[in-house]
């Protein structure tokens, strides 16, 4: 009971709660405070109001708060504006527009101070009954504008990295609570991007681009006095060229919002960043001698070089100098003023002198080398990399420039010799060694200490190898005796095959282990004498070639024979066949073979591979292999140049010619790739023999040839067996069933087998019909075709290979392949049974929908044609108070 008494209580409460619901009229929240001249909007919206969805709305406005209100625009009547602003509405200056059905927004294009006052917005009554308000005011303050923007013109040509000043001057008179903003942006061609915005309420906001270049303090806001601010953009490169503009805004703040009364945008100026690549020059003298272009030293001098930058912007940039010899680096002073010294890292020419690089003045930098040699010789440049910070320790290179080149020279005797080479040892055929001297004569002139080196190079003879123009180096001897390999004769150095050894002091040797033919050809050996310098390193001193020696003897190509011959005879199908295969060479080493066993059926016939073993004995089955007989072939090598192939089993398909193709391989080193030498084909071996076994005969029938669809098809197979028959239990049949789609096609597919063992394999088919294979009796098979289909319709075949039981050799036998006639199955179409359901279903839903119509129509001709009258309740006044 007492559960009772609440819900009646919540449903009483809902009920008063929806009938308190009434009409209210909301505006713009005031007080509004726009400037002359500029647009005015105000909207106005209802809620809570019943009638149509669609609302409509009257303006109305007085000059005070109680004075007489005098009409502006309305949503429906077009004679409702005064005669002070008729002519304002009709030229568009004030115009209403909806927003939506309950809501609209008067507008004023070009507000004037006579526009100050009070406006209302009221709504014509749809309601039932009189509730809630009708109409809102809002009070609209017009003030003169004021605003003021004034700019200083920038500097239409920066330096690259130098900073940038942009002032701004912005005023207006103070007579309501408004506020200011300042925004400085650049265009650059159609786009233009807002570097930073200062206000209205003392806060600063920056552009996407300036962002971080701002909070690095790449980007300076100075506020100063009677409305002047100057932005500051530090360390311009080429991307701040462009177009600058300087907007001033007066805003208000209403509701919470700040409000755009009216802006003014003046453009400073345009300013070009000059690149510090422009002015940049660099220039390297020597100290002793400032417009000469070459310097002559003698050795153990010292040599001072200077490095002279200029540049317009010269105090902003951080400078990277490095010295360069020959275009090699010597020595670098960072832009941190870190120096980093190349000179101590040895080459294949040895040290060079130890140098030094310090700052003397303003873009000045001075390069000493102590103790020259004749290494340091060379042109000598002055290479400078001017970077500009960014701010945030982030740096961009702005220009790289490169002194022209000064030369420097080191007078020096260098050491002179003679060459001469022979062959030690002559190959008289490939694979014999060979052994090459080179003897250095009548030396001069190498100082105490020096060394000799040596370096081997190969020519090709004409029509052996790839590129016979070509030198190829083999490898070298350098002044402290290490061997340094070129990659083509790198795998032949490091095992042992090529060697290059230093006999003597002023004697050399290549030897060779085995000669191939690509070594034949011309060899020179290039001697180069080392001298020890200042800071006892090599130093390469001079150097001089051999004439070329001529390495070259006659070739004889391999050649390889092989001889076949049967080792058993299958004399009777089922024995066990074996052939050998020996080989002899000519003019060939150590090698290795690969054997291919090959098999024709008659001299015209195509050649099949039963069995492949590489040289590496990886035995593989060829293509013409049954994989049910693998386990019946061997091949195996049973001697050094001798190879066996073994065959059991054999049957009456296996007759024919057998015989063996080898192929000889070579290797230069161990575990490298197999090359190929030469190749031979046996002579050929026949296995034929003779079996007196039974005959077999094949036949096909089939009691209809023609069905209706979804019927089974049956076509019997039969097979009869003449001659010295064997029994049941030794007799066996592999049956496989062909289809074509038409008759006498090339097309044919198989259906279904089986195979002696008694398993059934089915192949795909284009048709949903099924298909299944009976065996009705020894030599009879049976194929049924369930649920033909149209696509069933086509001659079908049966091919049968018969296996006997061998009363000669107790083996296996396989018959040959028996092929049966054609006949020709056909699936026929019935027109009128597929018909009679479809014309029954659409006579029946036609009835039914005709009948449905009928009844239909007579409804909607009783219930709902009735004429009822409807008197339109006027939108142009207040609904009169007292109905009900």
């Amino acid at each position: 009971m007492k559960m009772d008494t609440c819900l009646l209580t919540l449903v009483f409460g809902v009920l008063m709660l929806g009938g308190c619901l009434a009409r209210v009229v909301t505006v713009s929240p005031g007080p509004l405070i726009r400037v002359e001249g500029q647009p005015v909007s105000i909207t106005c919206d209802v809620k809570d109001y019943s009638g149509p969805p669609e609302q409509d709305f009257e303006w109305m406005m007085s000059r005070e708060a109680t004075g007489a209100k005098k009409k502006m625009i309305s949503t429906f009547d077009t004679g409702y504006p005064d005669p002070l602003f008729s002519k304002r509405v009709a030229s568009g200056d004030i115009a209403v527009e909806r927003l939506q059905d309950d809501e609209v927004e008067l507008k004023i294009a070009e507000v004037k101070s006579t526009d100050a006052g009070f406006y209302w917005c009221q709504t014509p009554s749809t309601d039932s009954s009189f509730s809630g308000n009708y109409e809102a005011q809002v009070k609209l303050t017009v003030i003169p504008n004021t605003l003021r923007v004034s700019s200083q013109t920038p500097p239409p040509v920066v330096p690259e990295g130098s900073d940038m000043t942009l002032s701004c001057n912005i005023t207006r008179q103070l007579t309501h609570p408004t506020y200011l903003s300042v925004t400085w942006s650049v265009k650059k061609g159609t786009t233009s991007e807002e570097i930073l915005t200062f206000g209205p309420q003392g806060d600063v906001v920056t552009g996407p681009k300036y962002t971080r270049r701002f909070a690095d303090g790449g980007i300076r806001l100075v506020p100063g006095k009677d409305g002047l601010f100057e932005l500051v953009i530090s360390r311009v490169t080429s991307s701040d060229e462009g177009i600058y503009e300087c907007n001033g805004t007066e805003w208000t703040h209403e509701n919470g919002k700040w409000i755009k009364i009216v802006e003014s945008t003046k453009e400073m100026g345009t300013v070009a960043v000059t690149p510090t690549g422009r002015s940049l020059s660099v220039n390297a003298s020597s100290s002793s001698s400032p417009s000469s272009t070459s310097l002559l030293l003698s050795p153990g001098n010292t040599l001072s070089l200077l490095c002279s930058i200029v540049a317009d912007n010269l105090p902003a940039l951080a400078l990277e100098v490095t010295w360069l010899a020959d275009g090699r680096e010597i020595i670098t002073m960072e832009r941190s003023g870190v120096v980093i010294s190349n000179t101590s890292s040895s080459s294949a020419q040895g040290k060079r002198g130890e140098a030094t690089l310090e700052r003397t003045g303003a873009g000045e930098y001075r390069l000493g080398v102590t103790g020259v040699s004749g290494e340091d010789g060379g042109a000598y440049t002055c290479r400078i990399r001017a970077f500009i910070e960014k701010g945030g320790r982030r740096w961009h290179m702005a220009a790289e420039k490169t002194s022209s080149p000064l030369t420097v020279k080191v007078s020096q005797i260098k050491p002179s010799f003679k060459l001469t080479i022979e062959a030690v040892l002559s190959p008289q055929m490939t694979a014999e060694p060979t052994e090459l001297a080179c003897h250095v004569i009548d030396i001069t002139h190498l100082p105490p200490g020096g060394r000799l080196g040596v370096t081997w190079e190969h020519t090709t003879l004409p029509g052996i190898g790839d590129d016979p123009q070509t030198s190829h180096p083999i490898g070298s001897l350098d002044g402290n005796g290490n061997l340094l390999p070129e990659s083509m004769y790198s795998d032949r150095l490091k095992s042992g095959l090529l060697s290059l050894t230093r006999v003597q002091p002023n004697t050399f040797k290549l030897r060779f282990l085995r000669t191939q033919e690509i070594d034949m050809g011309q060899y020179v050996c290039t001697v180069s004498a080392w001298s020890i310098n200042s800071q006892g390193g090599l130093v390469k001193t001079a150097q001089n070639q051999s004439s070329p020696l001529t390495v070259r003897w006659d070739t004889k190509r391999p050649s390889l024979n092989v001889v076949a011959k049967v080792t058993r005879e299958a004399s009777v199908g089922g024995a066990t066949f074996e052939m050998s295969c020996t080989v002899t060479t000519h003019n060939l080493g150590e090698a290795g073979y690969s054997v291919l066993i090959q098999t024709q059926d008659n001299l015209q016939s195509n050649v099949k591979t039963i069995m492949t073993l590489s040289p590496d004995n990886v035995l593989q089955h060829g293509g013409a292999t049954d994989p049910n007989r693998r386990d019946s072939l061997v091949l195996t090598k049973s001697g050094a140049t001798e190879f066996r192939f073994r065959l059991a089993g054999v049957q009456l398909s296996d007759r024919g010619f057998y015989w063996c193709d080898i192929t000889a391989w070579t290797k230069q080193l161990p575990g490298q790739t197999w090359t190929r030498a030469t190749n031979a084909e046996s002579n050929k071996v026949k296995i034929d023999f003779q079996e007196n076994g039974p005959t077999f005969s094949i036949t096909i029938h089939s009691d209809v040839s023609s069905v209706y669809p979804w019927e089974t098809a049956k076509m019997e197979c039969s097979l009869s067996v003449s001659g010295s028959s064997p029994k049941t239990d030794d007799l066996a049949y592999e049956v496989r069933w062909f289809f074509t789609r038409l008759r006498g096609g090339a097309t044919t597919s198989q259906v279904a087998s089986l195979d002696r063992f008694g398993v059934v394999r089915k192949d795909a088919r284009n048709s949903s019909s099924d298909i299944s294979i009976e065996r009705k009796g020894t030599h009879t098979y049976m194929l049924n075709i369930h649920g033909t289909q149209d696509s069933d319709s086509g001659e079908y075949h049966c091919v049968a290979t018969p296996w006997y039981l061998s009363a000669s050799t107790g083996a296996w036998t396989q018959a040959g392949e028996l092929t049966s006639t054609r006949i020709f199955l056909t699936v026929r179409f019935a027109v009128w049974e597929s018909l009679q359901l479809p014309l029954f279903y659409g006579l029946a839903a036609s009835i039914g929908v005709g009948l449905f119509s009928l009844v239909l129509g007579l409804v909607c001709a009783h219930c709902c044609c009735r004429n009822t009258a409807h008197t339109p309740r006027s939108r142009n006044k207040l609904m009169d108070l007292e109905m009900d």
